[in-house]
């Protein structure tokens, strides 16, 4: 699908929170500037977070009532140690996780994979991928 706005962007990532639950693991990939921290906020207002939502980038993430949002662009491949910092993340949240192709295979599966590309300068294409198809049937 193709978004043609932000506040586009974040209601699809809405509608897709809306079904998820503690233990989910979403991996939001995408160039920079495709709008993956725009989605996870549209996802993490949908679930009842409302203050700021940011990119925790140098911070590598942020940890909201039930919910978590990592990103990875920082590191090349994770260690043990890095992984170590990381999973007191998963516990009894949804995990939103940008750029998790640096993880090198070490993080839990995903439960949705939502891919952001640039169209043109105003849109996106927002491709939503899972293992489950029921979990995405009706959403777009």
């Amino acid at each position: 699908m193709v978004s043609s706005s932000p506040a586009e962007t974040e209601a699809i990532a809405a509608r897709l929170a809306a079904r998820l639950a503690p233990g989910d693991v979403v991996y939001v990939s995408g160039e920079l500037g495709a709008g993956k921290t725009t989605f996870v906020r549209g996802a993490v207002r949908a679930l009842g977070i409302d203050g700021p939502v940011t990119s925790p980038t140098y911070t590598i993430g942020n940890r909201y009532d039930g919910v978590s949002h990592l990103d990875l662009y920082r590191f090349e491949e994770l260690t043990d140690a890095d992984w170590g910092a990381l999973e007191p993340y998963f516990a009894d949240a949804v995990v939103f996780v940008e750029w998790p192709e640096r993880a090198g295979g070490r993080l839990p599966p995903a439960r949705v994979t939502v891919r952001l590309g640039h169209v043109d300068a105003d849109r996106r294409s927002v491709d939503l991928s899972s293992p489950e198809p029921d979990l995405l049937a009706g959403l777009l």
